[in-house]
């Protein structure tokens, strides 16, 4: 951990074609090494994807939705206390929800094998919306990870 002054979050810039910071997020999260455009590509191909399978609802709808339903709410975090390395449940700030469920879901995708990448974005975004796939199951993963070291919630500082 750094010893000088805590970083200067930057605001995030709105979307240019849905004016969505959360599309923004999205895009930067499946970034790789800076190949912006390319990411870019694969979101709103994603979004059209999701767009021919429902065409009655907004895609933007769809994504805040599925990121609603694959946020932690808490998550565990390793303390050391006394030698011993435990397990303590933290909540989750928003921020951090919200990223870790954009980078469950672009991971998850990427995973999945076979498919191009838009594709496989568009079927996890569904499934999350839905309430089910990959995206959902490690959110209660890790929720069933924090209520099993419960007891070591009076070590949080």
């Amino acid at each position: 951990m750094s010893r000088r002054r805590r970083a200067v979050k930057r605001p995030l810039i709105a979307d240019g074609k849905y004016n969505s910071t959360l599309v923004t997020s999205l895009v930067n999260t499946v970034m790789i090494q800076g190949g912006k455009s390319v990411a870019q590509r694969i979101v709103y191909g994603a979004f059209d994807q999701i767009l021919v399978k429902n065409p009655q609802v907004n895609p933007l709808e769809i994504l805040q939705r599925a990121v609603d339903n694959a946020k932690p709410r808490i998550e565990t975090k390793a303390r050391r206390v006394g030698g011993a390395t435990y397990q303590v449940p933290l909540e989750c700030p928003p921020e951090r929800q919200q990223s870790l469920a954009l980078r469950w879901l672009v991971r998850l995708a990427d995973g999945r094998k076979g498919i191009p990448m838009k594709e496989a974005l568009a079927s996890e975004i569904m499934d999350a919306y839905q309430g089910q796939g990959n995206a959902i199951r490690k959110r209660d993963e890790v929720h069933k990870m924090a209520q099993a070291n419960k007891a070591f919630a009076h070590f949080r500082w």
